[in-house]
């Protein structure tokens, strides 16, 4: 992986917006109805390319394919494993269960996929046909070989074994522990898959934060952490196999923009999250609850050999930060490593994270990432 050794460099979380005609049949596929494969796949195949080279218009260093062929970050699983069925039977999360009237607004907004009512693990979970998975590679590859090729590294994100078993019930395994540690060990084929493909690997890991207010919610702050730790090692185990250099672990407290005064601080997990066998942590710092806990990195350093990916910009508003505050971050972030070779800025979270689920408009996401370039030239200046 990549430092930031001349400049810092720019990337993002993963998931970027999909064409309209793309989340609809992703939808309508992940509700059972029959879709044209065909049409679908070249839906997805020309998301991939369109994404690939806005990312390198907008001046991102670190790309990917934009989680195109996927109806959401974690709940393509289901598409990819065997196991899972009927619905998973979401408690709200604590935010919208105290302010109902937001949960009102957010219910609003259209038709999306999945979200709190995925499928659940019925049977034994089983990862035994990667064709799914191949293909994907398959269409960033293409993408990566058309024109433009001003970037510096690229990676693929997975969906971590803690995420997927927090997100899809357990209606199956005997608990908790025993339903993550058989999707671990299904999951490590995906991840060898993508590290073998000469990609970075990113692992989604919102539950490491998020279900404090989620399936977490009304236990004992220990009993969470026992639980990250547990999702922590199903991820050490699962990526025994790659170099931890070639791992990326992202952290996040719910891409929404709600109230999230009920997230738990970064204070309550941060050295929990540092046994992660990973070389970079991409941390949320950018939104309005998180920003001030640029201290908590310098009270529980990350692994000396450990790169921060802060994230510099809001994945969940309009706004297109100035590149002066995006430098301003850049600089807080750099000052609480004490290494301005191990940032690199990132953003809070996806802009897609599940099909229909887009809160920022395109035009947009792309004039923020192209502020995130800007300001990451700023610092650059300031910091060499």
């Amino acid at each position: 992986m990549l430092h930031s050794r001349e400049r810092i460099l720019t990337t993002h979380t993963g998931s970027l917006p999909r064409e309209a005609k793309l989340s609809e049949l992703l939808i309508l596929q992940e509700e059972g109805q029959k879709v044209d494969e065909s049409i679908l796949e070249t839906l997805a195949a020309e998301g991939v390319q369109r994404s690939v080279a806005k990312q390198i218009e907008s001046g991102v260093d670190v790309i990917n394919d934009g989680e195109q062929p996927r109806v959401g970050f974690q709940t393509y699983v289901a598409q990819r494993l065997e196991g899972f069925g009927g619905i998973s039977q979401r408690e709200a999360f604590t935010d919208f269960a105290d302010y109902p009237d937001f949960g009102e607004i957010f219910s609003r907004r259209g038709k999306t996929a999945k979200v709190f009512d995925a499928p659940a693990a019925n049977a034994e979970v089983l990862y035994t046909d990667l064709r799914l998975a191949k293909q994907e590679l398959m269409m960033f590859d293409h993408a990566l070989n058309q024109g433009n090729q001003d970037y510096t590294e690229k990676f693929m994100t997975a969906a971590s074994p803690g995420i997927i078993c927090t997100t899809m019930a357990n209606q199956f395994y005997d608990s908790h522990e025993t339903y993550v540690q058989a999707v671990s060990k299904q999951m490590q084929k995906e991840y060898e898959l993508i590290h073998e493909h000469g990609y970075l690997l990113q692992l989604d890991c919102p539950d490491l934060a998020m279900e404090r207010h989620g399936q977490f919610q009304h236990d004992p702050i220990s009993k969470f952490q026992e639980a990250v730790a547990l999702h922590i090692d199903s991820i050490n185990q699962a990526c025994v196999n790659i170099p931890k250099d070639r791992i990326r672990l992202h952290v996040c407290w719910g891409n929404y923009d709600g109230p999230h005064d009920c997230d738990v601080p970064l204070s309550d997990i941060l050295s929990i999250i540092s046994e992660a066998n990973v070389g970079a942590f991409l941390i949320e710092f950018a939104n309005p609850r998180h920003q001030h806990e640029y201290g908590e990195i310098k009270k529980h350093p990350l692994p000396d050999d450990a790169i921060l990916i802060p994230g510099v910009i809001d994945s969940t508003v309009n706004y297109i930060e100035h590149p002066q505050v995006v430098c301003n971050r850049i600089l807080e972030a750099v000052d609480a490593v004490g290494d301005k070779e191990r940032v690199i800025a990132g953003v809070d979270c996806g802009f897609g994270t599940f099909a229909g689920w887009e809160m920022v408009a395109q035009s947009v996401v792309w004039a923020k990432l192209a502020a995130q370039a800007e300001g990451a030239r700023l610092a650059s200046d300031i910091l060499w």
